[in-house]
């Protein structure tokens, strides 16, 4: 399972009564995009919409509405519908906000809205965005629990794939860098010793054929090459080129490892010019002049994350000879 998805199930496992706090509309500068969410139950929150004033004015209404009316304490069982705003009030400091908050489409909105907030981000509430945000609150039923788990399943299977090959040091401080990012982390080597220690939310793979799982891999990968053997490297990288449909491919190394490798490759393996000039080599860019192991990661971590986004932009958008095509209809 992936595991921002359990995450979620974890935290509206233990939550009791929850209340989706939801970004329905937007205007001007806003620190997030309409559609992103977080959860908030009595102790603790999941996600965010963007922190600051207004992030703990919509805590401190969600929490109003999860507090019994009448009682005013907190119910123990999840509602089997939405229920009436509530009046008490409860404490609006939340806990840390775990990882793993999702911004895909949320469910449909066809139960009532228990509570809306439509907040100017200006020096009343002491933001400066500029901006105007609608959120939406609703207590979360049985059947809006199983939406929200169902889109961020939904999610989580769009992702694009990041395969880091090498479990040195470097490789684990990527894995754990990109591990924190809306991707999915496979881990690859040859030597079990290597794959120790890898955060819970990266697959691992042992195998003693790596470059195998570039030809597996998904459309839109990112291919990041850091092993510990530079003959392997190179066989990786090599799969990795031929790949016209990857986001990223990385090499670490010199810029005499990668003049050696551009070499081999268009001699030996029939590669051109035009794949090779689509290695990024070394990764994360000579800005930097430090090679200690978690600075190239978070380096290397923008450069793919970068990479993808332009990926993705770039298969979203329309091609020009359908353009004129619709302009022509």
């Amino acid at each position: 399972m992936n595991a921002k998805v359990q995450s979620l199930k974890a935290f509206l496992a233990r939550a009791g009564r929850v209340a989706l706090v939801e970004v329905a509309g937007t205007k001007g500068s806003t620190p997030r995009e309409k559609g992103a969410f977080m959860l908030v139950s009595g102790a603790a929150i999941f996600g965010t919409i963007g922190g600051g004033q207004l992030e703990y004015m919509a805590i401190d209404k969600a929490r109003q509405l999860l507090f019994s009316p009448l009682e005013g304490e907190m119910a123990s069982e999840r509602p089997e519908g939405v229920v009436s705003e509530g009046t008490a009030r409860a404490s609006s400091t939340a806990a840390a906000t775990p990882p793993g908050g999702f911004a895909a489409t949320l469910p449909s909105r066809g139960r009532d809205v228990s509570a809306t907030l439509d907040v100017p981000l200006g020096p009343e509430i002491g933001q400066c965005c500029g901006g105007r945000v609608e959120v939406l609150i609703r207590l979360v039923d049985a059947a809006l629990e199983a939406e929200l788990v169902a889109a961020a399943e939904a999610e989580a299977a769009q992702q694009p794939h990041v395969y880091i090959f090498g479990g040195g040091h470097v490789g684990q401080a990527l894995a754990s860098a990109v591990a924190l990012l809306p991707v999915h982390v496979v881990a690859v080597e040859m030597r079990a010793e290597a794959l120790e220690g890898m955060p819970e939310a990266v697959e691992t793979s042992l195998t003693p054929i790596p470059e195998a799982l570039v030809r597996n891999a998904p459309a839109g990968a990112a291919f990041v090459v850091l092993t510990h053997d530079h003959a392997l490297d190179f066989l990786i990288v090599a799969e990795a080129l031929k790949r016209r449909d990857a986001a990223y491919v990385g090499m670490i190394g010199s810029r005499t490892k990668k003049a050696t490798f551009r070499n081999w490759f268009l001699k030996s393996t029939d590669g051109s010019e035009a794949e090779f000039a689509r290695l990024v080599s070394p990764i994360g860019g000579e800005t930097v002049k430090d090679k200690r192991p978690p600075v190239i990661a978070a380096l290397a971590t923008a450069e793919i994350m970068t990479a993808l986004a332009a990926h993705a932009g770039a298969r979203a958008a329309p091609h020009p000879a359908s353009c004129g095509k619709a302009m022509a209809g």
